[in-house]
């Protein structure tokens, strides 16, 4: 682990693994239906995303962030459901630098694999005007690569108070007594 001043926070890589083939055949198994040979549309898509049935559940997305400064990493370990993490070690005898030294702002490779369904959740969480910074932004760049590939998901990758329809945290940052606020919640649920 070692600090980067110069580097900045990068994607080096981001992969979808999964087909919507896939996902399709997987709900029709659970309405007792054949395997389809239509690709599903826009609009199904964003059903099946918006309602998180289980063959969402399918769509994995692998990625791994440079120059993640360590706290922000204990940040996205702490998600566990549907989500693997490989974290650059800290070790003294790996990196020949005593792990007790090291700053809290050192920056670590940070590798994941997770599913939509952990995605929409890490989203609820780490969108939120409570979160840091800086870990809003990390997520962010995840994001932008879902974009590109998935428009659907990300659509649906929102703060906790627009998914739920209220604000719940302790301290609220007000944007849910906004006509913003109103305006994401209206384009959430379609």
């Amino acid at each position: 682990m070692q600090k980067t001043e110069t580097e900045p926070l990068r994607i080096s890589y981001f992969k979808p693994d999964f087909t919507w083939r896939e996902i399709a055949d997987a709900a029709r198994t659970t309405i007792r239906m054949e395997e389809g040979t239509k690709e599903p549309t826009s609009a199904w898509k964003r059903k099946i995303l918006l309602s998180e049935h289980s063959p969402i559940r399918l769509m994995l997305f692998k990625w791994k962030w440079i120059n993640l400064k360590y706290w922000v990493s204990v940040h996205f370990v702490r998600h566990k459901i549907g989500i693997e993490h490989f974290v650059s070690t800290q070790r003294t005898d790996r990196t020949g630098v005593c792990r007790d030294e090291v700053s809290q702002d050192a920056t670590v490779h940070h590798q994941c694999a997770a599913n939509a369904q952990s995605i929409i959740f890490i989203s609820r969480k780490r969108l939120c005007a409570q979160a840091s910074a800086e870990t809003n932004a990390a997520w962010k760049l995840v994001l932008a690569e879902i974009k590109s590939c998935e428009p659907e998901l990300c659509q649906l990758c929102v703060p906790e108070c627009v998914y739920r329809g209220f604000c719940p945290e302790f301290k609220s940052c007000g944007y849910s007594e906004t006509e913003k606020f109103q305006e994401a919640l209206k384009s959430y649920r379609g």
